[in-house]
Parts: C-alpha cells; sequence; structure tokens
C-alpha cells in the first residue's frame, strides 16, 4: 500500500484572486510562504482569553456598589464624621502632650484617639458607623437577585454557586477594603502636612494593622447582613434582622450586662480573689459584642502605654514602670480580640456559605 501525504494551504480569498489574474497573464507567480502559526496561535489565545467567572461576578459587584447611591451617602456620613474628629485631632493635639507622657515617642497616634468638643474620636466614628456601611453593602446581595430573577439565569450558566456567594463576599469586601485604606491614607496625610512631622515606622506599622482589625469588624457586618439575605426572601426582612442585631448589641446589651453586674455583686466583705473573679466576669461578658473587641484591639494597638485589658492585682502594679509596649508585646496583648473578632466574620460567611448551597433555586 502506497500513503500519500497532502498538505492543505488555506489562502486568503484576495492573494487567491490576485495569483489568478497574474496566472493569466502570463506572469510568474511568486513561491507562497506560511506564517509562523505557532506565533499567531500564541497571539490569538492571548487575545481571546475568557476571563475566570469569579473575576467577572466580583467586577460587576464593585461596580454596582460604586454606582449606588447608598454607598455615596454612607461614605458620604463616614467621610464627614471623620473630618470632624481630625479637626477635634489637630485642635487638642497640643493638649493631649504632655512632658512626663509616657507615649511621647508616639504622639502621632493620639490624632486617632484624640477627642474633645463634644466630638469623640476617629476610632469611636469608625465603631458606631463602620456596621452601617457592612449591612448597607450585604443585606439584599443574594434576595434581590433572587427576586428580580438573575441568579437563576447566571447559575443555569457555567458558574459554581461557590463562585457566586465567594464573589458577592469578595466584590464587598473589596470596596470595605479601598474605602478604609484610602480614609486612613488620607488622615495620615492631612496630619503629616499640619503637624510636620511624619509617623515613625513602629507607628506606620500600628495604624497598618488598625486598618486591618478595622476591615475585618466592617467585614463581620458584612457577612451577617449577608447571611440574613440568605436567610429571608424580603430585602427589607434581612435590612430589618441585621439592623436589630447591630442595635441590640450597640444599645440593649451594655444595660442586661449591667443589670447582670449589679444582681451578682460581690459583698462589702468580699475577698480581693472574689471581686478580681467577678471583674472578670463581667468582662468575659462585654466581649461577647464585637465592637468591644474591635475597641480593646484598636485601643491596646494606638494607645502603647495600655498594659492589660482586665483587671489588675496591687502585685502586678508594683514595680512597674510606665513605658510604652513595642508592637510584640502590644500584638500579644490583644491576639485573643484579633482572634475572636476574625473567627466571627469567618464563621458567618460559613454559615452564609452552607445556607447558600443548600438552597432550592428556581427560575421564575
Amino acid at each position: 500500500m502506497i500513503f500519500i501525504n497532502v498538505t492543505l494551504k488555506i489562502l486568503h480569498p484576495m492573494k487567491f484572486i490576485n495569483q489568478a489574474k497574474m496566472y493569466m497573464s502570463g506572469m510568474s507567480i511568486p513561491s507562497l510562504t506560511l506564517p509562523n502559526t505557532k506565533a499567531t496561535t500564541k497571539a490569538e489565545k492571548l487575545s481571546t482569553k475568557v476571563p475566570h467567572p469569579f473575576w467577572v461576578i466580583v467586577n460587576k459587584e464593585v461596580v454596582d456598589h460604586i454606582r449606588s447611591w447608598r454607598l455615596v451617602i454612607l461614605v458620604a456620613i463616614i467621610t464627614i464624621a471623620c473630618a470632624g474628629s481630625l479637626i477635634t485631632g489637630l485642635m487638642h493635639f497640643k493638649d493631649s502632650i504632655s512632658a512626663n507622657d509616657p507615649e511621647g515617642s508616639f504622639f502621632f497616634l493620639k490624632l486617632f484617639s484624640a477627642s474633645g468638643s463634644g466630638l469623640p474620636s476617629f476610632v469611636v466614628f469608625i465603631s458606631f458607623l463602620g456596621p452601617l456601611l457592612g449591612i448597607g453593602l450585604g443585606f439584599d446581595a443574594i434576595n434581590s437577585e433572587q427576586t428580580r430573577g438573575t441568579m437563576a439565569r447566571v447559575l443555569s450558566q457555567p458558574i459554581y454557586r461557590d463562585q457566586w456567594i465567594n464573589a458577592k463576599f469578595t466584590g464587598g469586601l473589596l470596596v470595605i477594603s479601598v474605602l478604609f485604606t484610602g480614609l486612613t491614607l488620607i488622615f495620615m496625610s492631612i496630619g503629616i502636612l499640619k503637624i510636620g512631622i511624619p509617623p515613625t515606622p513602629e507607628e506606620f506599622l500600628r495604624i497598618l494593622i488598625f486598618t486591618f482589625v478595622t476591615i475585618c469588624y466592617v467585614g463581620f457586618w458584612l457577612n451577617l447582613s449577608i447571611l440574613f439575605s440568605v436567610k429571608f426572601k424580603q430585602a427589607a426582612t434581612s435590612a430589618l434582622c441585621t439592623i436589630a442585631v447591630w442595635l441590640f448589641f450597640t444599645v440593649f446589651y451594655g444595660i442586661i450586662v449591667n443589670f447582670i453586674a449589679n444582681a451578682t455583686a460581690p459583698g462589702q466583705f468580699a475577698s480581693p480573689d472574689q471581686i478580681i473573679r467577678y471583674q472578670q466576669f463581667i468582662t468575659n461578658l462585654m466581649r461577647i459584642v464585637p465592637s468591644q473587641l474591635y475597641s480593646d484591639a484598636t485601643t491596646t494597638l494606638l494607645m502603647p502605654s495600655v498594659r492589660s485589658l482586665g483587671p489588675l492585682t496591687s502585685e502586678q502594679v508594683v514595680g512597674t514602670v510606665p513605658s510604652p509596649l513595642p508592637l510584640g508585646q502590644s500584638l500579644l496583648l490583644v491576639w485573643a480580640q484579633l482572634t475572636g473578632l476574625i473567627l466571627a466574620t469567618v464563621s458567618c460567611f460559613a454559615l452564609a456559605y452552607y445556607s447558600f448551597m443548600r438552597r432550592e433555586v428556581r427560575s421564575r
């Protein structure tokens, strides 16, 4: 048997017409040179590369958040509040510095914790207004898509459920991260221009860790609102439930803890051990609140002279020298608070993820 290999050459139509005219007129036809098919194949693959569906959804979520009036209003409120705290911090900056201050080498951090003239500090504003931003970005992340009927259409495409829920969280967290990172950098820049002295490397690291803790704190409320958005079909119901949880921890939980503290207070002749156990019990009750964990962590990071977040005995106080702690010791002091805040954030997202993966999605 004889095998014949035939190589087919695909010619451009115009080239074929020109060569036919040359043949009819008696002219010689030049030899054909095939292009580098490997190079063109790689170029075509790069030009026709399809982006991953996860990043497509993340991009869509970020654009939707940026274009929404909801985010514009919340950002305006947070910016105005932080501008007021910055003005207050600059006005009372000289009053917050003393000659015998153990935090004399960390005076730049006082811009974030200084308060006066009836206005709270930057940290207090973020602790109060940050949850509203997380709630506003996530309370209708899932149920609004199902109400409009777009979720079933998207999931019918080659897009997995985990990519959908992960992209919803990632898009909101990116907006929060960029917002608070930019707000902190602007805060620092104005402080440097007004004071004239830049922060030290340790101060800069403390401010970066403070920004990371703030993102985790707001991310907890974002995940909680996404969880309620998965559980309830109406966006108004999920928003009311998330705001109810926020109001409970902000207002009513402190009242309940005070009632428990008054009911379980030790007697007048109680021993010091009983008093310390009682104070530790009340402190642990308050640490259930995410805002308390955030307050403890940020206070220790922005005030290096803080050495303890609980009651101390007289033996522990005697002989101590009032001096600021290094960054590593401050992180060890608030490691439990940071772990608890991150665990609460991850737990809310895990519950939302589990509920969404087991949810039945039907087209309208």
